[in-house]
């Protein structure tokens, strides 16, 4: 298979379709070689407009909604990035390019692994892959000027929030119990205040331990 046709064709009926236009994450969708943070099986449809399974119950995002959360962040060259459910890493090596350091938080100790191992073959040095749990974020390394949750979730705890610096953004696909489809959610931290825009409808398989806040019931 030519990658490379399959990656310009990605970028050109995916992503500047989609309302992507940011030179650096176009730059950086167009050059990192997807194929090679999927299992090998799966590196024949991994350009498509889907979800790619990469093991464990976990997805590798679609590339419209991985474009579309990279360029609302707004990431500059000397950001701080958290990357929320890093998987395999590729969002994680995208950013690489992106920003000056990269945080991959991963909960599965196979994927944490498989990141590793890519970052290495990519020859990245300027991310890091951590263990953890993914709703508690890492505050050894915060405040962060970008978090990326890699994945739907059905709420932000305010734990990843109050990791945030000061202008910070959170991108997410927040999809709320009773929903058809996510919505592809900006979160901005001025001034102290957090607040939230929902820019496009998105549907993309959940992250593992983000459970909705109990309801009370009268």
């Amino acid at each position: 298979m030519d990658f490379i046709a399959a990656r310009r064709n990605m970028v050109e009926n995916q992503l500047r379709t989609n309302q992507i236009v940011d030179p650096v994450v176009i730059s950086a969708m167009s050059e990192m070689p997807r194929e090679a943070f999927v299992p090998k099986a799966a590196a024949g449809f991994c350009y498509i407009d889907e979800a790619v399974a990469v093991g464990n119950g976990r997805y590798m995002m679609e590339p419209m909604v991985t474009g579309r959360l990279l360029q609302a962040a707004e990431v500059m060259s000397d950001d701080v990035v958290l990357v929320v459910g890093c998987g395999t890493g590729y969002v994680s090596a995208l950013l690489a390019d992106m920003a000056s350091t990269v945080v991959g938080l991963e909960c599965d100790e196979d994927l944490a692994t498989a990141a590793r191992n890519n970052m290495g073959e990519q020859e990245i040095n300027t991310v890091s892959v951590v263990q953890g749990a993914l709703d508690q974020g890492y505050p050894e390394m915060a405040p962060y000027d970008v978090i990326f949750l890699n994945g739907a979730v059905s709420r932000v705890p305010d734990e990843l929030t109050r990791q945030l610096a000061e202008g910070g953004r959170l991108v997410a696909v927040i999809s709320e119990p009773g929903q058809v489809m996510g919505k592809g959610t900006l979160y901005t931290l001025i001034d102290g205040v957090l607040s939230r825009r929902d820019f496009f409808d998105a549907g993309t398989p959940p992250l593992p331990g983000f459970v909705p806040a109990p309801e009370f019931v009268f």
